[in-house]
């Protein structure tokens, strides 16, 4: 409606009295739909990765317990972190990966788990990766599985002729402006760590500083630090070789055919991400209906199709065909490499030599 002179009053009170009609009817919802600790409220903050859920899997579950989900994305540990560490009450539910799950667990920011009221979490999840998991969750206390996968690189093999098996091609000159690197700072260190036969883990100054200079040698070459990108610019055919995790190269290689995806011989990471539930969420009972409904057998599937990361969930897993549990990218036979690591906390001393380490090649 075009306002005029005219109509300005009246509309004005109008809206004067719609709106004190809307703020008592708001604050009477709030009041019947809570208890004193906010528990009751039908509200859930979640904090997850960036595209790492089926959308339509927050509308079911929204629609069967009639919780509404306010959802919002991060696109490292390293990100989420100090936001949640600030104030642990402003999400409910987040999404970490393994070693960063140690370190909220030692900075006190999470919440017990009552595994009795999560079944499906109980019963779904394969035994091996709750074994997993005792790496940085002792007692398996503030962790739910929910996805795993391994890092490794991603070529176009139209554009990459000999044979890719060593992180050492990404230091090929030939590939000048058309290599990619995580903008991560585990990540980025784990390809020279892994390509000098270091740990994922060391602590030892020399050892990363002699990373730190092949990444300051090799920076000339890269087109570009990413994260999610890595994806869409290989898809695109706009690089030749790119640092990728193995759900993001499962998803390039059913948009891009000519795109392939390897575990380097040197060894890579093997990760897995987890729901925890904050030590200050409002929303405890409503968080533990979110890790239980994603653990579902058949909620977990839908999830595995949308996003192309591997599953814990043996539900799941059971309901796949034969072509989606043989996927060697998503399933690899992990016994045939010697080298994997699982990221580990280091402590927060260790963590600012890495952060010191990674801003210097940043900036060279």
């Amino acid at each position: 409606m075009k306002m005029t002179k005219k109509s300005t009053p009246a509309l004005i009170l109008s809206l004067t009295f719609l709106l004190a009609a809307l703020t008592f009817l708001i604050l009477m919802a709030a009041g019947c739909g809570s208890d004193a600790s906010g528990s009751g409220d039908n509200l859930l903050y979640v904090y997850n990765w960036g595209e790492y859920i089926d959308p339509d899997v927050i509308t079911e579950f929204e629609d069967e317990t009639g919780i509404q989900v306010i959802y919002d994305e991060f696109e490292t540990n390293e990100v989420m972190y100090p936001k949640v560490a600030a104030d642990s009450s402003q999400y409910d539910v987040i999404c970490p990966s393994d070693y960063m799950i140690a370190k909220m667990i030692e900075s006190d920011l999470l919440s017990p788990l009552n595994f009795d009221s999560m079944p499906n979490a109980k019963n779904n999840i394969g035994e091996e990766y709750y074994k997993q998991s005792e790496t940085f969750d002792p007692g398996n206390k503030y962790s739910v599985p929910y996805c795993w996968g391994t890092i490794g690189i991603l070529y176009n093999t139209k554009m990459v002729s000999e044979p890719v098996d060593s992180w050492k091609i990404l230091w090929d000159p030939k590939y000048s402006d058309n290599i990619l690197m995580q903008d991560s700072v585990r990540d980025l260190f784990a390809v020279p760590l892994k390509m000098l036969g270091y740990s994922l883990n060391t602590t030892d100054l020399s050892q990363l500083k002699e990373a730190r200079d092949l990444l300051i040698q090799q920076k000339p070459l890269v087109q570009a630090y990413v994260i999610d990108e890595v994806r869409d610019k290989m898809i695109g055919n706009e690089a030749a070789l790119g640092v990728i995790y193995s759900g993001e190269a499962e998803y390039t290689r059913e948009e891009n055919e000519d795109l392939a995806y390897v575990i380097p011989k040197e060894g890579t990471n093997i990760w897995l991400d987890s729901w925890v539930i904050t030590k200050g969420s409002k929303h405890k009972e409503n968080a533990a209906k979110w890790i239980d409904f994603l653990c579902r057998g058949e909620i977990a599937l839908k999830n595995f199709e949308y996003i192309y990361y591997s599953t814990p969930n043996t539900a799941a897993v059971d309901l796949m065909d034969e072509e989606e549990r043989d996927n060697p990218v998503l399933f690899p036979d992990l016994s045939q490499y010697s080298n994997l690591e699982a990221y580990k906390y280091l402590g927060t001393k260790e963590d600012a030599v890495w952060f010191d380490l990674w801003k210097e090649v940043k900036s060279a």
